[in-house]
């Protein structure tokens, strides 16, 4: 008798937080900005060689395609595992992001997780497709990307799969849908609230996203800046789930000191390692460290000099 779809999950996340372990690094391409690849090449051995076990690529639509640079990467590294944190649906249909993900998975057995997102409507606008309710959106693609089509094969699914999942409704979609949820930009105690709803066989992975500078007082203001823009945004998604969780849009507009806190980590290597541990402790299998001040070889730099405090993180 072959496995129930829970025990085939489940399956999967043991796998996953096997390889991926408890810390892994976003490549830092902020902006979704197109970073060449011969760069890509020589800044993810580097992560390697820092003694990073797992890196997530990001993807918007248009440029570079996230699952070949994914590919690439994985290439030119010996044991890193890479993840799409996340791939946009709008980049590619349904069974195409399946059969891609299911090739990376049978190339590079045990080494790729794929996460998925629902994008923005701007996205969907401008390849001129409709833009609906997210929830919907994501339920109806996790549910094309494995239903069989009638006279074509269909690739087994040899990877784990988590998505894109900050509010409530979504979260339970992972839950029901999917091997596992990917929030950011939450505070700690809402880590354990995604938990909670997950249960214990789903992959918890909390984007964490941080500005490492000595100057406390720098890193803030920087964090605060970086909140503005991600939260404040009329739609944001990150700013309507903070604002589910008690914290007012003149908060979250402003990048007020408390939601900084809350949402992001800042400062030294040890405070910034201190927030990973917090997540960890609060049901996160893998927290993905995200460096957001600008420029790439800045952003690798950064990776490293985080990578002692970080990497001795042992879950």
């Amino acid at each position: 008798m072959g496995q129930t779809t829970h025990e085939a999950s489940r399956g999967r996340v043991k796998a996953a937080r096997a390889a991926l372990g408890p810390i892994g690094v976003s490549v830092p391409t902020t902006g979704m900005e197109t970073v060449p690849m011969p760069q890509q090449i020589e800044g993810i051995r580097r992560l390697e060689k820092a003694g990073y076990r797992a890196a997530w690529a990001r993807e918007g639509v248009g440029g570079h395609d996230a699952l070949v640079e994914i590919a690439t990467l994985l290439g030119a590294t010996e044991q890193l595992v890479l993840g799409s944190a996340v791939a946009n649906m709008w980049a590619r249909p349904a069974v195409t992001l399946h059969a891609a993900a299911a090739t990376l998975g049978e190339a590079f057995p045990g080494r790729f997780v794929l996460g998925l997102g629902a994008g923005m409507a701007y996205q969907a606008e401008a390849l001129g497709l409709r833009y609906a309710r997210p929830y919907s959106l994501m339920r109806d693609y996790l549910r094309a990307m494995t239903t069989p089509v009638p006279g074509l094969p269909t690739a087994e699914q040899t990877y784990a799969r988590i998505i894109a999942a900050n509010g409530p409704k979504m979260v339970e979609l992972a839950a029901s849908a999917a091997d596992g949820a990917h929030p950011g930009l939450i505070p700690v105690e809402y880590t354990a609230s995604v938990r909670a709803t997950l249960g214990p066989d789903k992959l918890l992975v909390v984007a964490l996203t941080v500005v490492a500078l000595a100057d406390r007082r720098a890193a803030r203001d920087a964090a605060g800046q970086f909140v503005v823009g991600a939260l404040g945004f009329p739609g944001s998604p990150y700013g309507a789930n903070l604002a589910r969780l008690g914290y007012t849009s003149d908060e979250i507009a402003a990048g007020a000191d408390r939601v900084v806190d809350a949402v992001m980590a800042y400062g030294r290597p040890d405070d910034i390692a201190a927030r990973a541990r917090a997540h960890l402790d609060a049901g996160a299998d893998h927290v993905l460290v995200n460096c957001v001040l600008p420029g790439y070889e800045t952003g690798i730099q950064q990776l490293e000099g985080l990578a002692p405090a970080l990497t001795e993180i042992t879950g």
